[in-house]
């Protein structure tokens, strides 16, 4: 890996960002002598030019002064910037120069080259998931030049095959207007063979609004088998906890399986899958079965997915709601402008389970967008909608089978500028709303989470 970086710095030198080239300033002034001293004033970009020959030679003690004292030209703050962390890597002082690449890109985004060095950077310290999230914007800039462009490939190649371990968590505070995903409704009308009666909703039925503090963990290992196979292990939970324990919740997933390359841009996996939930301290289910999914990187930052996943689920609560659940996912990111990453998902799922009122059919779409902003932000959007038909009426409530749209949104942002023991504040808004032609089961809810979270 380091030699693939050291080689990777040789092919940087032939990308500078426009800002950098275009200094350029044609240094013409002379030292000015009298009684035994000489002076030499020197211009910002003047100044800035010589300090940018001086750490392209690697002379960066003499360097020094002369980025500080670029400190008094705001103008030049990005090229400064830039120098700075350039310096600081090159001298080993890499947290230093990871903390100012991120400082340029939180004003900048839109500047390859100091990602670049960032995931460069971020390499050397064994962040390689982090890395490949930069190479992967920086790889979407059509002004790369061709050689830059297959190191940038061969680079995340590289790491796809020979990353180890991920991790990330966060916790906070979750604010919610209905903790038990119920309806408003105080009644709901009930058929009793030729009439119908209105019956009153019990409050455990009804929407109830409460805050919970939230903890959620997802992390990944790869194993080395043979030749270009691993062991792909991961693993995730959360928890919510809110006042008593009626709506706690708790669930945990692990799987397991091999991973495969198929060629250079192809990804291949099929893993094992086991899950857990736990819901006012009774388990609510658990299920078995198995995943595959396969990724194929495109030109310029894009990529596909598809997934498959099966498994046979046991309610703890209601053995009609036990049996098989199967779905199909196809999925397209793709970078633009540099800094965001869109995505479309299109899904379908069936619930096949016991008792055909509960059993279903729902297809839908999702889509997102997310990524860096100036000022040291990051945001994302995503919406989706679906629809779900049910096998056969719930003959105490309707003639007809249950029929739902579904539709959820989710805005996010976080304050990376801001590191804390590495984690960083963030506050998003989740809005779900169901549709249903059954009254119990309407529902609308809204969440905050206000969260410190950390990737490793």
């Amino acid at each position: 890996m380091r030699r693939l970086i050291s080689s990777f710095i040789g092919a940087l030198a032939l990308f500078a960002t426009p800002a950098l080239a275009d200094v350029g300033a044609d240094i013409s002034s002379e030292p000015k002598c009298a009684e035994g001293s000489c002076t030499l004033r020197l211009t910002a970009p003047e100044l800035l030019d010589r300090a940018q020959r001086l750490v392209s030679e690697h002379r960066f003690d003499e360097a020094g002064p002369m980025l500080a004292a670029l400190e008094n030209a705001p103008q030049l703050a990005m090229e400064r910037e830039f120098l700075i962390g350039y310096s600081a890597v090159e001298q080993g002082r890499v947290d230093e120069g990871i903390k100012a690449f991120r400082r340029l890109l939180a004003k900048y985004p839109e500047q390859t080259r100091a990602r670049l060095e960032l995931g460069r950077a971020l390499m050397l310290k064994g962040k390689t998931q982090s890395a490949d999230y930069h190479f992967r914007l920086a790889q979407q800039d059509s002004n790369l030049p061709k050689d830059v462009l297959d190191f940038v490939r061969t680079v995340r190649s590289t790491i796809r095959t020979q990353r180890r371990w991920a991790f990330n968590m966060d916790f906070g505070l979750a604010p919610d207007s209905n903790i038990t995903n119920g309806t408003n409704a105080e009644t709901i009308n009930v058929n009793l063979g030729p009439i119908t009666l209105p019956l009153a909703l019990d409050e455990q039925a009804r929407r109830k609004s409460g805050t919970g503090q939230f903890f959620t963990l997802g992390g990944s290992a790869r194993v080395s088998l043979k030749g270009e196979t691993r062991m792909l292990i991961e693993a995730d939970g959360s928890m919510t906890n809110y006042s008593g324990k009626a709506q706690d919740d708790q669930t945990l997933q692990l799987a397991a399986g091999p991973e495969f390359d198929i060629g250079a841009e192809t990804t291949m996996s099929v893993q094992a899958v086991g899950a857990n939930r736990w819901y006012g301290g009774r388990q609510a289910s658990r299920s078995f079965g198995v995943r595959s999914g396969i990724q194929h990187n495109l030109d310029w930052g894009s990529r596909v997915g598809f997934t498959l996943d099966a498994r046979r689920t046991v309610s703890g609560f209601n053995t009609g709601y036990s049996g098989w659940q199967l779905g199909g996912y196809a999925s397209y990111e793709r970078v633009f402008a540099r800094s965001l990453i869109g995505s479309a998902t299109l899904f379908a799922r069936r619930d096949a389970l016991k008792l055909a009122p509960y059993a279903s059919i729902e297809t839908g779409a999702n889509l997102a967008i997310g990524g860096d902003l100036p000022l040291g932000l990051t945001a994302g959007l995503s919406g989706g909608v679906s629809r779900a038909w049910f096998d056969k009426p719930l003959a105490f409530l309707s003639s007809k089978p249950r029929s739902d749209w579904r539709l959820n949104g989710r805005l996010t942002l976080g304050v990376r500028a801001i590191r804390v023991f590495g984690f960083s504040p963030s506050v998003s808004y989740n809005y779900s709303s169901v549709k249903s032609s059954l009254t119990l089961y309407q529902a609308e809810r809204s969440r905050f989470r206000f969260a410190l979270a950390r990737y490793f």
